[in-house]
């Protein structure tokens, strides 16, 4: 009998220690590890409403970046270079994001050596609400659908941010939606920062 409640406590440990591991609003603001094959990033809240991301790749040389929110970037550094997005509007007014949401953002790209091509707009609708699992770990996200067009209006990028707010971070990219071509790339494992 004493060994089915040993075996029974230990169980419970285990599954407890592993849950453990989902990391949530308040343990977000210590940092946290989103991974998936080919991918290692580190997010870190940083001042001014900022995350800062260290990606490592397994086919490319690290990257660092800066993300307001977590979700629109506006700066990012690596081996390759410089890239910073200046935003002509106050990205604050933006956030928290609500279902329903739209916004359009003029901003310039400047790179070192490069004169920009022109400005761009970053148009940002939140289509609604869901669910997403990242190992044993679910978490409410925004559907942020983002669309970075240049100056004469033709669309540069476009994807489906799956943003969980309570992180600060987009843990999937949705492209093609709707079409028969259409992906989810994501994140798979969530753990917490090493001390």
């Amino acid at each position: 009998m004493k060994t089915i409640s040993i075996a029974t406590a230990l169980t419970i440990l285990a599954s407890a220690a592993h849950g453990a591991e989902c990391i949530d609003a308040k343990a977000a603001k210590a940092g946290f590890i989103l991974e998936r094959p080919g991918i290692h990033s580190e997010f870190r809240p940083a001042a001014g409403g900022m995350v800062s991301v260290a990606n490592e790749y397994q086919s490319q040389s690290p990257q660092t970046q800066f993300l307001f929110g977590g979700l629109i970037e506006v700066f990012r550094d690596s081996e390759t270079g410089q890239l910073a997005m200046i935003p002509f509007s106050d990205l604050r007014k933006l956030f928290p994001l609500k279902a329903g949401a739209k916004s359009k953002t003029v901003f310039v790209r400047l790179a070192a050596n490069k004169q920009p091509k022109g400005t761009e707009t970053l148009e940002i609708s939140v289509k609604g609400k869901e669910t997403f699992s990242l190992g044993d770990c679910k978490y409410n996200v925004l559907a942020v659908r983002l669309t970075i067009k240049n100056e004469a209006g033709k669309t540069q990028d476009e994807f489906t941010a799956l943003y969980a707010p309570d992180l600060q971070a987009v843990l999937a990219r949705r492209y093609d939606e709707g079409t028969n071509a259409e992906s989810v790339v994501g994140y798979e494992v969530i753990k917490p920062l090493p001390n």
